[in-house]
């Protein structure tokens, strides 16, 4: 498996068109970070890709971040994995806030059910 470090946490790939991000503790991701971000996606995954996002740490994002975090058009699907009922209010904001992007994102508690899903997605897109 590989892995990309970003300068606000990770991005491990388990296949050409799916990964993990993972982002570090108390980050507060801004619209560069963002950019980071995409930059990585786009340069190393086959579109359209699937994201699981692993939510274990506590971290924020600036209005603006929040507003570009799921817009990229190369995105199949987003799992999101919580573990707290804090991380559970922060993916609701996201999700409101990017409410064009709802249905593209499903929230799991377990990363096994996520992964899952996402491989279902994927497979429903290649048939």
């Amino acid at each position: 498996m590989e892995s990309y470090r970003l300068s606000f946490g990770e991005i491990k790939v388990f296949h050409s068109n799916m990964a993990e991000v993972i982002v570090d503790e108390d980050v507060l991701i801004d619209e560069v970070m963002m950019d980071e971000y995409h930059d990585v996606l786009r340069n190393t995954l086959e579109p359209p890709f699937s994201l699981l996002i692993n939510k274990k740490h506590a971290y924020s994002y600036t209005f603006e971040a929040q507003k570009h975090i799921g817009n990229l058009k190369e995105i199949k699907s987003i799992a999101i994995v919580i573990r707290t009922p804090g991380a559970e209010m922060a993916v609701n904001t996201l999700i409101s806030i990017n409410e064009n992007e709802r249905s593209r994102i499903k929230v799991f508690t377990a990363k096994e059910e996520a992964l899952d899903w996402l491989y279902s997605q994927q497979r429903i897109q290649t048939i």
